[in-house]
């Protein structure tokens, strides 16, 4: 026997898995009845029939916001996931169409992906989907921004959360940047010279640290930090007017070489390359526009692999 709180699916309403999801995404009843199509009265009703339904509360209000518990937490990848096949399976195809659609997609990339990736993108976009925009977040806490379906994607390097999905895009190296005719690009950047100068970090969340700063510890040396900016943009424009040195995305540095005065040096010290990934929810696994923007957001950056 079924207990109450154990639904059987013989005895559940699908329309009503269909309302929990649109609910448990976008954790307001509000945009959850227009994205639906229905009343916020019956919205609400039907969040009602589905805390009997499960026993839980499933949206819990915090300060201003709703959160979902634990167990909508759990349920909305495998809500997601169930009801993309069965939208597929009922679907003769998916019904995204690149060139005929209009809409805007949500990414979140630091200025260092908004530089190396984000043109790529806009260009392919431009000639298959020229309907489709792009409004771009660059805040620091993409993890947080992909649970909450605040973004559909991120670019960025480094470890995500483990219940994200994510693919490599490419790999990239370090270089140093240093002014144009300065004193430091005269002659060889020596090991010396690099750790006698004064350096520029690009600490985007503020921190202190970085990989440049482990690997100099592992060696028992360190280096002068002179100052921190929050974004990889703002550092060949304080390398260019100082003899300030900054360590960064080799990628990034090419494109910047070419519109600021500065030239590139290979860094005096080995140091470890360094992988910018795609990230997605699992929530977003099966939809069709969501997988055509990722395979894009791929394609675009094959050259570099």
């Amino acid at each position: 026997m079924h207990s109450m709180h154990e639904p059987s699916l013989r005895n559940v309403d699908l329309n009503l898995l269909l309302v929990l999801q649109a609910l448990l995404e976008e954790r307001h009843v509000t945009r959850a009845a227009a994205r639906l199509g229905l009343s916020q009265s019956a919205t609400s009703h039907a969040l009602a029939r589905l805390r009997e339904l499960y026993g839980d509360p499933l949206l819990v209000r915090s300060g201003r916001k709703l959160s979902l518990s634990p167990r909508a937490d759990r349920l909305l990848p495998q809500l997601a996931r169930g009801l993309g096949e069965l939208s597929a399976a009922v679907s003769d195809e998916p019904v995204f169409d690149a060139r005929t659609v209009q809409r805007n997609f949500n990414v979140g990339t630091s200025d260092y992906g908004q530089a190396v990736w984000l043109p790529r993108l806009l260009a392919r976009l431009a000639r298959e989907a020229p309907g489709v925009a792009v409004s771009v977040n660059g805040a620091p806490n993409l993890a947080e921004l992909l649970e909450s379906a605040d973004i559909d994607l991120a670019v960025g390097p480094g470890v995500f959360a483990p219940t994200l999905s994510s693919v490599t895009l490419f790999s990239d190296d370090f270089v140093c940047m240093l002014k144009r005719r300065g004193a430091l690009s005269r002659g060889k950047l020596s090991l010396a010279r690099y750790l006698a100068a004064e350096h520029v970090v690009v600490a985007p969340t503020g921190t202190p640290g970085s990989l440049v700063d482990t690997v100099l510890s592992q060696r028992g040396l360190s280096r002068r930090v002179a100052v921190r900016v929050p974004n990889f943009l703002a550092a060949p424009i304080v390398v260019a007017g100082s003899d300030y040195v900054n360590t960064g995305p080799a990628r990034l540095a090419r494109l910047l070489a070419e519109w600021h005065p500065i030239t590139l040096r290979p860094p005096p010290l080995p140091l470890p390359s360094f992988d910018l990934k795609l990230v997605w929810h699992p929530r977003l696994e099966h939809d069709p526009a969501q997988r055509w923007l990722r395979a894009l957001s791929v394609d675009v950056c094959r050259e570099f692999a």
